[in-house]
């Protein structure tokens, strides 16, 4: 059994689990183990032994995606690089029990969200994040029916324009980062007092204008997930293909945002300077 470390860019993605009709990160991976000769997938549902740390939702991102599998010696990270698309990339691995299950034996596992906030108060967003930490039943806060006793440790850092959200759990229900992240905004803006989460963590269920939306996915990503005794090798030259991938990838969303300020601060100083211009219609 081995386990790997797998880093992809979930915005073309329809989530990482399959689904008939429409791209997931676990198709790119079955696909790349189908043509590499692991499985076949006309004849098997999915390579022996596979399991998964998480389903991320559509548009969210990994670094540290974690997938088990049976599989030949020679399948390392840069043999599967070579059949999975650039999104998706393949960067340590860890031999691993027979027994060893990627969702089950994953002891804890933590997410990163960064919030745009410029103008959030800090001293309000560490208070509502220390509020919403410890052992909490968090219904209000996903759709789930089950399972929504967790404990969860949320640490926030202020980084430039933008507020780090690190939650960490042993796991979560659906939604669950993404409602916090609503939440931490709410109560960061000023929009909502520390009291409203006492209310949202109380047994009362709460609706309507009370309800708390999931933030959007896009800056969710999944950054680790713990499994005790299990060491992850790098694979040096995989890791180099991983990082010149987002690496590009950054400077491309750079450069875009550039060309977007500009426009935006070319519209907003037009309309400063430019004068009244009199009516030219004919009269």
């Amino acid at each position: 059994m081995r386990a790997f470390r797998v880093a992809y860019d979930g915005r073309p993605f329809y989530g990482f689990q399959r689904q008939p009709s429409v791209p997931t990160v676990e198709d790119a991976i079955f696909d790349a183990l189908d043509d590499l000769g692991v499985f076949d997938r006309e004849s098997a549902h999915r390579p022996d032994g596979y399991a998964a740390a998480g389903r991320t939702d559509a548009g969210v991102s990994a670094l540290a995606q974690t997938v088990a599998f049976r599989c030949p010696e020679w399948c390392t990270p840069r043999a599967l690089n070579g059949e999975l698309p650039a999104d998706v990339r393949a960067w340590a691995a860890a031999e691993a029990p027979a027994e060893f299950h990627a969702t089950h034996d994953a002891e804890r596992r933590t997410y990163v969200y960064d919030l745009y906030g410029p103008t959030l108060d800090d001293e309000r967003v560490d208070a509502a994040a220390a509020a919403l930490s410890g052992q909490h039943d968090f219904h209000n806060l996903t759709p789930d029916d089950a399972g929504t006793e967790r404990e969860v440790s949320i640490r926030a850092e202020r980084d430039g324009d933008f507020v780090a959200l690190r939650v960490a759990a042993g796991g979560f229900p659906r939604n669950l980062v993404r409602r916090l992240a609503s939440v931490i905004r709410c109560v960061g803006s000023g929009e909502r007092g520390t009291a409203w989460v006492d209310d949202l963590l109380g047994p009362e269920a709460l609706d309507g204008p009370d309800g708390v939306p999931p933030a959007p996915p896009e800056p969710l990503l999944l950054a680790d997930v713990d499994y005790p005794g299990l060491a992850f090798d790098r694979d040096d030259r995989a890791a180099a293909s991983t990082a010149a991938v987002f690496s590009a990838r950054r400077r491309d969303h750079l450069v875009r945002a550039r060309v977007a300020g500009r426009v935006a601060d070319g519209v907003d100083a037009e309309g400063e300077t430019s004068p009244e211009r009199p009516d030219e219609r004919p009269g």
